[in-house]
């Protein structure tokens, strides 16, 4: 019996943030562990599903950059990387538009699908919903110009979960598009969706300080702050980036999370204690 009260009372709690995110979007950059680990991946489905069930509305953006890397060695195709992004050449593009959209894409659909959704994959090229151009120095690696997010709400409006994978056509005709990081995808869909809330999960606690620590809250001066002392660096650049430019865009939070933990998601969304660094305005 007190197991089962105990049940009612976690549902409680969770009621107040239901409440206020019922009809909100939230924009979700799926990668890492949780992305492999077939436990993790398991839990994830299951948070999406609850999430979309209660009434918010998630959007799923995906990244593959382990499977890139993997496919590309198998290959003999060497990767390389510039402050934490992928210099992609062209061989490059073709190896990423084929993980992301052909394998991961449909991948992580099914595993929605399986649970009781309805996902829908597509890619940035889709009905050109993201239009990109080279990102100096990085190839096929593109910077976004454009977000025609009519697609993407068609899709919400007709309460399908959209899977995005992050491939951007070009504006020159007969151009094969571009990689897009998947954090910089996701913060540009999430401001142009004006989402309440954009979740980056990651292999990491979160921002942390020089000792380590679990930093809980981050604002612009304090992330610049830290990336010019070096405490932010390497990976983790692109993602306060990316976290920075939601939030100057509209969104009103933006959460790096620890994917390697299991229901993330909803303990960061549906309890005031929260697992993650969030950035705010």
């Amino acid at each position: 019996m007190q197991k089962k009260v105990q049940t009612v009372s976690t549902l409680l709690d969770a009621l107040p943030f239901i409440k206020r995110f019922y009809g909100e979007i939230v924009v979700i950059k799926y990668g890492g562990a949780a992305q492999v680990d077939p436990v993790l991946k398991d839990r994830f489905a299951q948070d999406v599903v609850l999430m979309s069930l209660v009434g918010l509305k998630p959007v799923i953006v995906h990244g593959g950059g382990k499977s890139i890397t993997e496919l590309s060695r198998q290959l003999g195709l060497e990767s390389t990387f510039k402050e934490g992004l992928r210099v992609t050449d062209r061989q490059g593009l073709r190896v990423a538009e084929m993980v992301l959209s052909g394998e991961i894409n449909s991948e992580i659909v099914s595993l929605l699908n399986d649970h009781g959704a309805r996902a829908m994959g597509m890619s940035g090229k889709d009905a050109g919903s993201i239009h990109a151009r080279e990102k100096t120095g990085l190839g096929y690696t593109g910077e976004i110009t454009e977000i025609n997010a009519d697609v993407v709400m068609r899709l919400i409006h007709d309460r399908f979960i959209p899977v995005i994978a992050p491939i951007a056509a070009s504006r020159e005709a007969g151009h094969p598009g571009y990689n897009i990081n998947a954090d910089t995808a996701a913060s540009a869909i999430a401001g142009a969706l004006r989402a309440r809330k954009v979740v980056f999960m990651t292999d990491t606690p979160g921002v942390l300080d020089g000792e380590g620590e679990l930093l809980h809250s981050l604002t612009r001066s304090e992330v610049e702050a830290l990336k010019t002392s070096g405490v932010i660096q390497g990976g983790m650049i692109p993602k306060v980036d990316a976290a920075l430019h939601a939030v100057e865009a509209g969104v009103e939070k933006a959460h790096i999370l620890d994917g390697r933990i299991e229901h993330a998601l909803l303990l960061e969304i549906f309890t005031s204690e929260g697992v993650s660094t969030e950035i705010v305005r």
